[in-house]
């Protein structure tokens, strides 16, 4: 089979002079595809335990992607490790998130679903049982562990004197903060029982091999799902100031422990983590090269080039847009800093703040009135400040999505930006202004008929942009 992002791949005669929608598409589709654990995995793969020692394969994992991964095992494993090799395990994903299976290949890790990015008691049951599979393990054992971007939410034990209600609560009160992911991590690693480095330590004395799609800027093993089987540098103080930071209420108790530094996480320095490896088998900068490769072809016969950024862009979702609109402008306009035509692209994992909204007018007397919460995730919300910062520009499109196929809670991936767009939702009476003031991303774009929606894509490499400059 050609390589996913090879020119053979791609469909002959798009012209992105007449198609970029569907030329923005195919290289968010180029971008996912590239992170697809099937076709990363097989040089990632350890070698099993001798035959002679009777040691066991045990397959744990978290994420969104967890269960394409556990798929990706056992359909490798038996040609990477010998078709009677042992192996089993339980991952757990995001609702929805499970590959079908290929016909023919048997099951062999167990795969359950929780919820994300709020925990429910699935994930709680689901971490509580990961920990019991890895329970007297032997040093001629080997733990193969699967984790993706979501896990912090899916692999779920709250610390002594946390609820899953307070966590439930903590995790929404960060999730609208505007909180970056390194810090959300920060928290979620203190106030766990599994996150941290703490699975690593439940697994000793067995050789520990963690396999991960990055989906965190910088591509820090620690934060990739708060870091279940890795050392954590942060401290209880750390997760306390962030805390207060954002204003976050903790229980008496709770906070005392904090305090005192009673959830402290295994450091780095800890022997728990001697001999044990993390392998990268996915990353965003791999695919945004992937899809800049893509680009090239495509628009080969009109000399377009693409550019990228960054993989590891940060800040508020609407004024990342609005820095990616006004370098647009100025390529379209001033051909600088890059020729036209040309995409740029870039990657990373932006945030957005929820802002309060106006209540609604109650209907009857008495009646406590309701604030009126909009729809979207970050990559609608970038779309607006996109489309709000380009005001109509002639020649640039625009596209950002999740890579996971999954923008924030709701069914699409993310959003296109066209030149006209301003125009299109003035004639229908829409306020690009009014919808991102209500963080209603989502509302606008659906009545455009502009959202890209994909169904969950079975990995996670996190925020993918793309803009066209014709």
């Amino acid at each position: 089979m050609a390589p996913q992002n090879s020119p053979s791949s791609l469909p002959p005669g798009l012209d992105p002079r007449t198609q970029p929608r569907e030329f923005l598409q195919l290289l968010y589709q180029t971008a996912v595809r590239r992170a697809l654990p099937l076709h990363t995995m097989a040089a990632h793969l350890p070698p099993p335990p001798s035959r002679a020692s009777g040691g066991r394969t045990i397959v744990i994992g978290a994420g969104k992607a967890a269960g394409a991964m556990a798929q990706a095992v056992e359909a490798l494993w038996p040609a990477h490790a010998g078709p009677d090799a042992p192996l089993e395990g339980l991952v757990v994903t995001r609702y929805g998130h499970t590959p079908p299976r290929p016909s023919g290949l048997p099951q062999r890790i167990e795969v359950v679903e929780a919820a994300h990015p709020v925990p429910d008691a699935a994930g709680m049951v689901a971490a509580q049982r990961i920990l019991q599979t890895v329970q007297g393990l032997t040093a001629d054992d080997l733990v193969l562990c699967l984790i993706s971007g979501g896990g912090s939410a899916l692999l779920t034990l709250p610390a002594e004197g946390l609820t899953l209600a307070d966590k439930q609560r903590i995790n929404r009160e960060l999730l609208a903060s505007g909180a970056n992911i390194g810090e959300m991590n920060c928290v979620r690693k203190h106030l766990s029982r599994i996150k941290g480095g703490r699975l690593a330590a439940a697994c000793a004395p067995a050789r520990v091999v963690t396999l991960t799609i990055s989906d965190v800027p910088g591509d820090d093993p620690s934060v990739i799902a708060s870091g279940p089987t890795v050392p954590d540098a942060s401290s209880c103080a750390d997760a306390l100031s962030i805390l207060q930071r954002y204003r976050i209420a903790l229980p008496p108790a709770v906070l005392t422990a904090l305090e005192q530094g009673a959830y402290e996480t295994p450091k780095p320095a800890d022997p728990v983590f001697a001999g044990q490896t993390v392998r990268l088998i996915a990353t965003p900068k791999e695919s945004l090269q992937a899809a800049a490769e893509a680009a090239r072809e495509l628009g080969k016969a009109i000399g377009l080039n693409a550019y990228i950024l960054s993989d590891e862009l940060e800040g508020e979702s609407r004024e990342v847009g609005k820095v990616h609109a006004a370098l647009a402008r100025f390529v379209a306009r001033e051909g600088q800093p890059f020729a036209r035509p040309c995409v740029i692209l870039s990657g990373g994992e932006t945030t957005v703040t929820v802002r309060p909204q106006p209540a609604e007018v109650p209907r009857g007397r008495g009646e406590i009135p309701e604030a009126r919460p909009g729809r979207g995730g970050r990559a609608g919300e970038f779309c607006l400040g996109l489309a709000l910062a380009l005001q109509g520009q002639a020649g640039v499109w625009g596209l950002a999505a999740d890579t996971d196929g999954i923008d924030g809670i709701e069914d699409n991936a993310g959003a296109f930006v066209t030149p006209d767009t301003l125009a299109r939702a003035a004639a229908l009476g829409l306020s690009a202004e009014t919808h991102l003031d209500r963080n209603d991303s989502y509302g606008y774009f659906q009545a455009l008929g502009d959202l890209l929606v994909t169904g969950p894509t079975h990995t996670n490499v996190n925020d993918f942009r793309a803009l066209l400059v014709l």
